[in-house]
């Protein structure tokens, strides 16, 4: 998805998570293309991190701002949650034995997995709350401040 596109009143939620997304996607690359053990141990858990303050930010702000916009949206984010449910199983698995000889199976599980949640995201979810001109912009602030706080928490 295009960030350009995305309406004003949208545009600073949406392009938040895009940029999480982006990251990531970032991350999971660097693990691929390295050799590393303890680099690819330090990425796993980065990435984890990551994505539960990721998780948590859309469980508790974004996805109830949009749920009732409609059964398209409600029934894309019912979906979600079950993804974001088997994520947090992998990244338990990761975090709780990062040494562990699962680290490259689970990771790459998880690779795929949040690529498959972020190509619908963005895809369909994202695109629905544009056609239906959901207005994110206290949404987007609730965020950035949700987002602030867990990463103090967690440092």
């Amino acid at each position: 998805m295009d960030k350009s596109k995305i309406p004003a009143d949208q545009a600073e939620a949406l392009g938040a998570l895009m940029d999480d997304h982006r990251a990531v996607k970032k991350l999971f690359k660097a693990f691929k293309d390295t050799e590393d053990r303890n680099e690819k141990e330090s990425i796993a858990l980065e990435v984890c991190h990551q994505l539960t303050v990721h998780a948590t930010i859309e469980e508790e702000i974004f996805y109830p701002a949009l749920r009732g916009a409609g059964d398209d949206i409600d029934d894309m984010l019912d979906e979600a949650q079950v993804e974001h449910q088997v994520a947090k199983d992998l990244i338990a698995a990761i975090e709780g034995d990062p040494a562990g000889d699962m680290l490259e199976a689970s990771f790459t599980v998880l690779s795929e997995y949040v690529a498959h949640h972020i190509e619908e995201e963005e895809g369909e979810l994202f695109k629905n709350v544009i056609r239906e001109k959901i207005s994110l912009r206290d949404v987007a602030q609730a965020m950035a401040a949700r987002k602030e706080e867990l990463m103090q928490e967690t440092a």
